[in-house]
């Protein structure tokens, strides 16, 4: 039987190419969603036409009753995950003074909240404590982290700090108990989730003057990465945060 992967925010950028790299290494992917049905569809034609198997969640990350029933309707159709990516994230761009309840909560929601209530879901299964027989979770952060983020960026920032410290904390509680975490640190990836800062034409330019590469990366160039972790030749990493930055 194969292993069964669990994506979230898979429909598009880094999110869709872990899933057809996975599929192409033998996985069951199953890949969330939240809105972009058409596009998360997409995706599974490519993996099913391509002869792998492939199921699309809906879900709002954010939410703990979401990933709940996302969580329940994957017991049903193949059963627990080996793999959890805690991929879905937003980037949005505003200056602290703009901050309100309403922006900040709905960026810690996708990006924080979502790895934390995805994650206890996939412990709840995976963990060798609780009958399960082990798993992987893969945090998707960034190098805003330690950088700071482009203008207007600090919210962002702030969301991938967390996720840098829950990925090591989360290591330490689930070292004993089959599971190994870690995590991952895009630089400047080729997305549009930079749309929020002026689009790719522009990140592209800023990419040539503050990446040491001199480039953009690619989504696939992240998703060898998070295969890399999820395999068995990683059996080793555990705890740690790998950045895909091109230097920067």
């Amino acid at each position: 039987m194969k292993d069964i992967i669990l994506i979230t925010g898979a429909s598009r950028g880094i999110g869709a190419q872990i899933a057809l790299l996975a599929s192409q290494k033998g996985y069951r992917v199953a890949l969330n969603y939240l809105r972009n049905s058409e596009a998360a569809n997409a995706v599974v034609r490519k993996i099913t036409d391509s002869g792998g198997e492939a199921i699309a969640l809906q879900a709002d990350v954010g939410q703990s009753d979401s990933v709940k029933k996302m969580f329940q309707t994957l017991d049903q159709t193949w059963g627990v995950p080996h793999v959890l990516v805690n991929n879905a994230g937003l980037l949005t761009s505003f200056r602290v003074e703009d901050v309100n309840e309403d922006n900040i909560d709905e960026i810690f929601r996708a990006n924080v909240y979502s790895a934390y209530f995805c994650s206890r879901e996939a412990i709840l299964r995976m963990s060798t404590k609780k009958g399960g027989s082990g798993g992987v979770i893969v945090n998707i952060s960034s190098v805003a982290s330690r950088l700071g983020g482009l203008g207007g960026g600090s919210a962002y920032a702030a969301t991938k700090g967390a996720i840098d410290s829950f990925n090591l904390a989360l290591a330490k509680e689930l070292g004993s108990e089959g599971i190994r975490v870690n995590a991952i640190r895009p630089g400047l990836i080729r997305t549009t989730i930079h749309e929020a800062q002026g689009g790719l034409a522009h990140i592209e330019q800023v990419a040539k003057t503050v990446v040491p590469l001199g480039r953009m990366g690619v989504p696939e160039e992240v998703a060898q990465v998070v295969m890399w972790l999820a395999s068995d030749a990683a059996s080793y990493v555990h705890g740690t945060t790998i950045d895909v930055a091109g230097g920067r």
